[in-house]
């Protein structure tokens, strides 16, 4: 597969068989990302569990302390007082039972995140199929099913992200923008990883975190020494 000439001069900076401290390897992501626009910077993980038990599930949220840099939209499926609440405080989208029917109806998906308080859930359950497979259907345990709409939309307005394993295992997150300084980039990086080594299964045995790789959105990998 052909790679640009952009990627290739990025490739030659990194040593890939080098095992970069995580201060390092932000300064090389940040210098070697060349685009037109403010690049994402992406921590993958490669986690010692199995995914398929159930007692070794790896999921959560966490509040980066410098943000995303991403302006995120939210929708508040909420009704009464729940939906004066959420618009109050600025969410992006505000509705009830109209904004299921259109987002059952026109296949609208305008938002980044769906927020709702738990007397919704059953509404909600007829577009379930629209919004899982986006990763956009409301949880408990992301903190998106909630009667204090509030906290979690300024939760999620200011940096919220959401953990999981995919099904190889693995762990992807954003930690912030190229723009960002090197010390919010690593305070972001170091709220992430507490998160995630907190949220260690009991089950899970050996080497929790096999391998961490650091990248920008259009950038080659940098391997971290984050082992543990």
């Amino acid at each position: 597969m052909a790679v640009s000439k952009r990627f290739a001069e990025a490739k030659k900076a990194v040593d890939t068989s080098k095992l970069y401290e995580i201060e390092e390897a932000i300064e090389l992501a940040k210098n070697t990302s060349k685009t037109k626009f403010d690049e994402t910077l992406e921590l993958h993980l490669k986690l010692g569990v199995d995914g398929r038990n159930a007692d070794q599930q790896v999921r959560g949220v966490v509040v980066l302390p410098n943000g995303t840099g991403k302006s995120v939209k939210v929708l508040v499926i909420a009704r009464g007082e729940k939906a004066e609440e959420a618009k109050k405080a600025g969410a992006d989208f505000v509705g009830g039972e109209e904004i299921v029917a259109k987002i059952q109806g026109e296949n609208w998906l305008g938002f980044d995140v769906c927020i709702t308080t738990p007397d919704m859930m059953g509404i909600i359950g007829k577009i379930a199929k629209i919004l899982g497979p986006k990763g956009l259907m409301p949880n408990p345990k992301s903190g998106t099913v909630t009667n204090d709409v509030v906290k979690a939309l300024n939760d999620v307005k200011k940096g919220k992200v959401e953990y999981r394993l995919d099904k190889f295992n693995n762990v992807h997150v954003s930690i912030g923008k190229v723009s960002f300084e090197t010390k919010k980039l690593l305070e972001n990086y170091e709220a992430l990883m507490q998160a995630i080594i907190k949220a260690k299964p009991a089950s899970a045995k050996g080497q929790y975190i096999k391998n961490a790789t650091l990248c920008t959105t259009m950038g080659p990998g940098i391997k971290l020494n984050a082992r543990s």
